[in-house]
């Protein structure tokens, strides 16, 4: 880990108790842990509108009695098969499945595949979730 260097910042007095809380509800030991991770955040944000590499996964639950889109959402991630890393299968019910897949790459081809993904008739949703390699973290 790198060495801490120490800062100060001026706040409001609201905004300061605001602060407290927030770190408080969020369970964080002490406030510069918690602004570290908002600046974490804030850096993968950047990274996705740069388009960089990045990490993700996108979580979906359809019906898999919609007509052909297992083999739609099967082709869709073989057409990204450079993205995919994995995908996990769960049976929510006799009609719902849900999928979890783990993806890598420019941030715009993740979105695109989610996007493609979350287009197919039977998918009740689908949801993206960004992330970072962590290269730019540290």
């Amino acid at each position: 880990m790198s060495e801490l260097v120490r800062v100060s910042i001026s706040l409001e007095q609201a905004l300061l108790e605001k602060l407290e809380a927030l770190v408080e509800q969020s369970g964080y030991g002490n406030r510069s842990e918690f602004i570290r991770d908002l600046i974490r955040a804030r850096l993968v944000e950047e990274a996705w509108e740069a388009d960089e590499e990045a990490i993700g996964t996108i979580s979906l639950v359809y019906d898999h009695h919609a007509r052909q889109l297992g083999e739609k959402l099967t082709d869709l991630q073989h057409d990204h098969h450079e993205q995919v890393l994995a995908t996990t299968h769960v049976h929510l019910s006799h009609d719902l499945c849900a999928e979890v897949i783990i993806v890598k790459g420019r941030a715009s081809e993740i979105r695109g595949l989610a996007d493609s993904i979350r287009k197919q008739k039977g998918v009740l949703h689908a949801e993206l979730s960004m992330g970072s390699t962590g290269q730019d973290l540290a």
